[in-house]
């Protein structure tokens, strides 16, 4: 970016530049760093109110960017008070934070080791609505389908999406300088929703976190943490891909946004993004932040800048960036621009939760030592001694294997009592929604049932709730290879309500028409 062409109020942020790291904070011997509980309580606060000031500033361009960046000249808006207003009107904006909460209050009440059921209970149950790979693991976790079933990829279309990744910041935060710690927990919690690239996510962005209180170095940071990840799986791939792109175009940004456009961009999971412009994949959005963070160079805008100007999920993204470089530098180190207008929100307790930013910061902080003291550190009355983890790979998985899109068909019809379609291939997905016709306040749950070839493979619930829903209406991906003929019965239609299907989308063992062997 030649002029730095940045909205008028982060010039001023500049003025000041950013120191990396913080002074005399810690002593590191061997395999064991020192660090005062001052500096150790800075650092998880930084992280906490990055995350904030970073979903807020991206918070208005979210998913407006779709397969595109945004350009230099358009403006985005920032303002003292813009984080309150936010916290007033959008409070589920927030659901970086909030999402998180939901684990911390877990771990709050049952412990550091708490079992998965409890994190999978507490999420599914949650008073908030969700999306994506979230809200197709919420429903299979209230029907039957637990943890970590519930976010494998036969079971939710969405498992290499970026929910999970959004919501690691926690188990960072909370193993400081034991990046396999937080891989553990992020085990636990990450497969409720995702797999695969899906689950690399949240353990390379927790990663990340962790290893941001032993290094000042950003770089040094992304490639420890990367060392989580098995070097075989794609999102491993990408993410050294803009390691290696970064030292190829040091100064442009936009050269590497091409080069992520180019070659990791094509969706086969998601259905959504699937011939869409529309990209929630965890490996390119975490290339986005992996990108604010290199070529911001330890600016605090500059980094926001970036990993938001790179479009997509824009608000999450910066959202973890600043959030692991306001864990590197602490809350002090963070430029008092971007701190204006925390006071006035610390306090406010988010939508869904019980706590604050400012409770958080306490609690978070208690989780952290108790993690030190089990993993071997020790906790003393001013200062503590972690011992330090060298990373190390999580197993190797990989979502939608020999899984390709081939085709497309709209739909766009109720289903009164049956809908039926043919297709060639080895898997569908059929899109749609259970909802209220206009006028109807009562809700209804659908009882529908899937038929494949003549033979039952399912019969599944379709809430109206938006809280309950499914998120697809069936799906059904390793049929052999060949034609097959879909039928979908509603067994107790109601006359207040409908089942609406949008779309279906195809998938065979290769791509269409051979057309990547022809491309090579």
């Amino acid at each position: 970016m030649k002029a730095r062409k940045l909205h008028g109020l982060a010039v001023i942020a500049f003025l000041c530049s950013l120191k990396i790291g913080s002074p005399a904070a810690k002593d590191t011997v061997n395999d064991k760093l020192t660090i005062s509980r001052k500096a150790l309580f800075d650092k998880i606060k930084g992280g906490w109110a990055g995350q904030t000031i970073g979903v807020s500033f991206g918070s208005y361009t979210e998913f407006k960017y779709n397969g595109t960046f945004i350009q230099d000249y358009q403006t985005i808006p920032w303002s003292d008070g813009q984080m309150k207003k936010l916290m007033d009107d959008w409070p589920d904006l927030f659901d970086d934070i909030y999402m998180d909460l939901t684990f911390v209050d877990v771990i709050e009440r049952l412990g550091v080791n708490a079992p998965v059921d409890s994190f999978a209970s507490a999420f599914a149950h949650a008073g908030y609505g969700l999306w994506h790979a979230n809200q197709a693991a919420r429903y299979n976790i209230l029907n039957g389908i637990a943890a970590p079933a519930s976010g494998h990829w036969l079971n939710n279309p969405h498992a290499d999406d970026i929910d999970y990744q959004i919501e690691a910041d926690f188990a960072g935060l909370m193993n400081p300088g034991m990046p396999n710690s937080a891989s553990a927990i992020s085990d636990k919690v990450g497969h409720i929703m995702t797999y695969g690239d899906g689950w690399y996510g949240g353990v390379f962005i927790g990663a990340m976190y962790s290893l941001a209180f032993i290094h000042d170095d950003i770089e040094k940071v992304i490639n420890e943490a990367l060392r989580t990840v098995p070097e075989q799986s794609t999102f491993h791939q990408c993410i050294a891909d803009v390691i290696r792109w970064h030292k190829k175009y040091p100064r442009d940004w936009k050269r590497t946004w091409f080069e992520i456009q180019q070659k990791w961009t094509e969706e086969v999971g998601c259905p959504e993004g699937v011939f869409s412009p529309l990209n929630i994949d965890a490996k390119v959005n975490a290339a986005y932040v992996v990108a604010g963070l290199l070529y911001g160079r330890g600016d605090f805008a500059l980094t926001m800048e970036i990993a938001t100007r790179m479009g997509q999920d824009s608000d999450c993204n910066p959202s973890s960036a600043a959030g692991i470089l306001g864990t590197i530098v602490g809350y002090d180190g963070i430029p008092d621009y971007w701190k204006k207008g925390l006071e006035n929100i610390e306090d406010v307790v988010f939508k869904y939760t019980q706590m604050s930013l400012n409770t958080v910061y306490q609690t978070s902080y208690q989780h952290a030592l108790k993690m030190i003291a089990q993993e071997g550190g020790s906790v003393g009355e001013d200062v503590v001694v972690i011992k330090k983890q060298v990373p190390q790979a999580v197993r190797y998985e990989k979502s939608f294997e020999g899984v390709f899109p081939i085709s497309k068909t709209e739909v766009h019809q109720n289903i009164n009592n049956e809908l039926s379609f043919e297709f060639e291939g080895t898997g569908f997905v059929l899109r749609g929604s259970a909802n209220k016709n206009s006028g109807q306040r009562e809700e209804h749950v659908f009882v529908a049932e899937c038929y494949i070839n003549g033979a039952k493979v399912e019969e599944a619930k379709l809430p109206t709730e938006f809280r309950t829903r499914r998120y697809e209406l069936f799906w059904k991906y390793q049929l052999p290879k060949g034609k097959h003929r879909v039928k979908i019965v509603v067994r107790n239609p109601s006359p207040g309500h409908h089942v609406r299907a949008w779309d279906y989308i195809v998938y065979s063992d290769e791509p269409a028409n051979g057309i990547h062997e022809h491309l090579q």
